[in-house]
């Protein structure tokens, strides 16, 4: 049985990519750690408008985490090592990997990351692509 998606109409071509990219996200959504925030940063001095990703990371450093663009995917891995030279008598804050990732449209593009307090922010913008209007000839069908 075959399945029909909003994006199998037939004046949609091409979107094929897109729909790939909305079953990517939908398989990886389920695990809410590390929480994060996304938000929307008004344009201000000649600049664009910007999406901010912040996430709350304590207890990591710099050289635990690592931040890679792939395949129009923002991937956030984080990684740390228990410090076997401490004894806890309770312990809340757990040592863990993570892997976080947004599917990222054409044309958004990461712009800078910052770690502090806690918090990792990561800021992205969005480059307008040029409108293009192009004049398709018929030809005549012979040849």
């Amino acid at each position: 049985m075959s399945r029909l998606s909003v994006l199998s109409n037939p004046f949609l071509l091409g979107f094929e990519e897109i729909e790939r990219l909305i079953d990517r996200t939908g398989k990886g959504g389920g695990e809410g750690y590390p929480p994060y925030n996304i938000e929307r940063v008004a344009a201000n001095d000649g600049e664009r408008e910007k999406l901010r990703i912040t996430i709350a990371l304590a207890g990591f450093t710099r050289d635990q985490l690592e931040i890679v663009v792939e395949d129009n995917q923002l991937i956030v891995r984080g990684r740390q090592t228990d410090d076997k030279s401490r004894t806890y008598l309770y312990r809340g804050i757990a040592t863990r990997q993570f892997t976080r990732t947004f599917v990222l449209a054409d044309g958004i593009e990461v712009k800078a990351a910052e770690l502090s307090n806690g918090l990792l922010v990561i800021d992205l913008v969005r480059h307008e692509p040029d409108k293009l209007v192009r004049r398709i000839e018929i030809g005549t069908g012979k040849g």
